[in-house]
């Protein structure tokens, strides 16, 4: 097949592990990169023999070999950039969450379906062979019906910046518009929402803290403002039950798993297990992914097209494999945690439609 040629926007800390992994994709060319620090463009274009490098973003988007764009920025500007590269007739990948506010997300959404253009997003934990084998239990019905589910992201001490990794974009509203919530926790709203088919949103509760001490010398220089934590209760249509903890920091050991549970059995995520009845018995059962996970390679021609997010979107472009609409699920999730933000500045339960109303654009001019 014709190699997929990408254009990477953004090549800070997640850009580079972008770079670095199509890099060793022989189904990919990467064509430029821009980053609106040049020097740095062109270091990495140098370094992994791209051929072009920009300090502007439109000026990659202007050439007309790129079929697909990766966009590797801050919350915030992920709308205005994606909208602007569907628009350019760019096919695009975004990195997680979707966009900084529900509103964005839709926007981006709607851009898409207007369109026509692909948009995936970066959901890792929709490719993990636990989720992969969860998928596999829930489709075989191990499961039966599918009535309550967790999803738990979890850090002993872990803030970006204040805690030592990463950069104070991270902790400030205007650039990442939410903290661990959005930075974190999507990837497990996102894994539970496809594992239990992405229904649809009734109700949202939600809290948030930021408890925990820091220095205060970081404290001050990053403008942190947003939560280390972030609670949530779901109600789903089919009378699913969903409920969220999601820490960057807690005085607590990191011992939780996000779950699934149904009327014939239920799934432990981290580390996979099974838990049923047999004959009058509870099992507990547990699995061993990697021969199935080599037999599948070995067996289905396609199944490396699930093997990470980036991979499985340059086997959807290619028409390898039936894309999974992680946009959607990356719609659901921000919907859910625009709803959890709004929920605790009201003190109650809010609905779907009260967040779609009240929600308004982070985005950046770019």
């Amino acid at each position: 097949m014709d190699k997929i040629k990408v254009g990477v926007i953004g090549v800070g800390q997640i850009g580079k592990r972008h770079v670095a992994e199509y890099v060793q994709m022989p189904q990919v060319e990467i064509i430029a990169v821009a980053d609106i620090n040049e020097a740095e463009a062109r270091r990495v274009a140098g370094e992994h023999g791209i051929p072009q490098a920009f300090a502007s973003f439109r000026d990659l988007l202007a050439l007309p070999e790129i079929q697909a764009v990766d966009v590797c920025l801050h919350n915030n500007f992920h709308a205005p950039v994606s909208i602007a590269a569907m628009e350019a007739g760019k096919d695009v990948f975004c990195e997680k969450p979707m966009a900084g506010t529900y509103a964005d997300a839709l926007a981006m959404f709607e851009v898409r379906e207007r369109t026509g253009r692909r948009l995936g997003v970066q959901m890792a934990t929709v490719f993990s062979p636990e989720t992969k084998a969860a998928r596999r239990l829930i489709d075989a019905d191990a499961l039966g019906r599918l009535y309550y589910a967790r999803a738990v992201s979890f850090r002993r001490r872990g803030r970006p910046y204040v805690d030592g990794y990463g950069t104070s974009n991270f902790v400030r509203k205007a650039v990442a518009s939410g903290g661990a919530l959005i930075d974190s926790g999507i990837y497990q709203l996102a894994q539970i929402l496809y594992l239990l088919g992405n229904p649809a949103i009734k109700t949202i509760t939600g809290a948030i803290h930021q408890e925990i001490g820091m220095y205060e010398e970081r404290r001050a220089s990053s403008g942190y403002d947003v939560e280390e934590m972030a609670l949530g209760f779901v109600r789903l249509a089919g009378g699913i039950s969903f409920d969220i903890e999601v820490s960057w920091a807690q005085h607590y050991e990191g011992s939780e798993s996000s779950k699934v549970l149904g009327s014939r059995g239920g799934v432990r995520l981290d580390p996979l297990k099974y838990f049923t009845t047999i004959a009058d018995m509870e099992m507990d059962g547990g699995f061993n992914l990697q021969g199935p996970e080599f037999r599948l390679h070995a067996c289905d021609p396609t199944y490396d097209g699930y093997d990470s997010p980036q991979k499985h979107w340059i086997a959807t472009l290619q028409g390898r494999v039936p894309g999974i609409d992680t946009a959607s699920l990356a719609l659901a999730a921000a919907l859910i945690s625009e709803g959890i933000y709004l929920s605790a500045a009201e003190g109650r339960e809010v609905t779907p439609e009260e967040v779609r109303e009240r929600s308004v654009s982070t985005s950046v001019a770019v």
